[in-house]
């Protein structure tokens, strides 16, 4: 294979119009330039320079890699101008990753801010509802996923980032017995029937679950709705209570009342998961920045 060293070596000679001159230029001994051709003629099996008078001109396979010396100068050169536009975040690509609600309520600010930060960067966002979008970071497939957390364990390489805690709320139909009241203990719905509104076996179905259970009782699912707009819908018909986390309720049902809760109070608490090896992309630091902002806005 020819080296790409040698070649610019007898490029900076053919430009020059002597050993000389390129040795000048670049910095070297006249011996060392010619020692480089010469073994670039070695590589090529042809001779590469002809001597005419006190100066060389290249030969036709002198002139045929001098001018590809040239176009690889070149290509080295938007290579390095690509690279530097990718570190200063100009350019480059991000995949994304959430789930609906915070889809609503994070995502689209902080993607507004980041098109006008860096309008250059491309961006690969998807909706995994009901799918846990964790896995698409810990395997590659995107740099920043929108997920609930606390779980079991972190993945290894995966930074968790606070975004904010989303609080579960009590959602009752018009003139409930409860209704009146402002906060509510869990343990007096004991005995409701409720409708479901969490996939099952998701992260959000669990933190119900695990407050209920804290609270002395397993909540009785009459109606599976899966989708926070539905369940509004089954609780206002009279059909049961449900909880749904507050960035869940931006859009209100007329026949529900919504109530705080506590003993305990469900939380879920939102986090951004990303590759600790994409930490040094500006884009990504820039959009985690974007995020906290807009989950403050909400607070």
């Amino acid at each position: 294979m020819l080296d790409v060293r040698r070649m610019q070596v007898l490029r900076a000679v053919v430009t020059s119009g002597s050993v000389t001159a390129a040795a000048t230029n670049l910095g070297y001994t006249p011996s060392a330039i010619s020692q480089q051709v010469a073994a670039l003629e070695k590589q090529a099996g042809l001779a590469l320079l002809e001597r005419v008078g006190r100066g060389v001109q290249p030969t036709a396979a002198g002139r045929l890699l001098t001018e590809h010396a040239a176009i690889i100068s070149r290509y080295v050169a938007e290579a390095e101008t690509a690279l530097a536009d990718l570190r200063a975040g100009r350019t480059g690509r991000l995949a994304i990753r959430y789930f609906a609600t915070a889809g609503a309520a994070l995502v689209p600010p902080a993607l507004a801010r980041l098109r006008r930060e860096h309008p250059g960067v491309q961006l690969d966002l998807k909706l995994f509802d009901p799918e846990d979008p964790l896995p698409e970071v810990e395997q590659g497939r995107a740099d920043l996923a929108i997920v609930v957390h606390p779980r079991q364990t972190v993945p290894r390489g995966i930074q968790m980032t606070h975004l904010l805690d989303d609080p579960y709320r009590a959602v009752l139909p018009v003139g409930h017995r409860l209704a009146a009241k402002r906060v509510i203990d869990l343990a007096e719905l004991a005995e409701e029937p409720w409708v479901g509104n969490e996939w099952p076996s998701g992260p959000c179905e669990q933190i119900i679950y695990d407050a209920c259970g804290a609270a002395g009782f397993t909540p009785d699912i009459v109606v599976e709705s899966e989708d926070y707009t539905n369940a509004q819908g089954f609780v206002a018909a009279g059909l049961g209570i449900s909880l749904i986390p507050l960035m869940g309720l931006a859009n209100r049902h007329p026949g529900v009342v919504v109530r705080r809760l506590r003993h305990p109070e469900p939380v879920r608490v939102i986090h951004a998961a990303v590759r600790e090896s994409s930490l040094e992309q500006p884009a990504l630091l820039d959009l985690l920045d974007a995020l906290r902002d807009a989950a403050r806005s909400r607070s």
